[in-house]
């Protein structure tokens, strides 16, 4: 699948691990407010095609996962997961093709109760 940002700065081809079963939210602080819903890929199921030097990191809380945004539009590409460090979240949206409206409704993850953030005193 091809990807692409709202500007058409950055272009992504894109294989899932199992299509759009993975399709979820998440209601952690950030996730909330950027309101994607992502689907899953491998860590080698990412190349970026173009806009490599176009792409922002953001980083936050417990800096395990890594969000990755177009520079020129702030589009919101993938992400490497905290929940799975071994696979990225991909944003439905940038996906070529796809209404993520037709994904009918997709489930919520708790992201405000991770395990990451609470950690608990021995």
């Amino acid at each position: 699948m091809i990807g692409t940002c709202h500007c058409g700065a950055v272009t992504l081809e894109i294989t899932l691990s199992d299509g759009f079963k993975t399709a979820r939210r998440c209601d952690c602080s950030f996730c909330a407010r950027r309101g994607a819903i992502a689907v899953s890929a491998p860590l080698d199921g990412i190349r970026i095609i173009t806009g490599a030097d176009n792409m922002s990191l953001y980083q936050w809380g417990t800096m395990a996962a890594k969000h990755y945004f177009c520079k020129t539009c702030g589009i919101y590409t993938h992400h490497q997961r905290r929940s799975n460090p071994n696979e990225f979240g991909v944003n439905v949206a940038i996906l070529s093709g796809v209404n993520p409206r037709d994904l009918g409704n997709i489930p919520w993850v708790d992201g405000q109760n991770h395990p990451s953030d609470t950690k608990k005193a021995p």
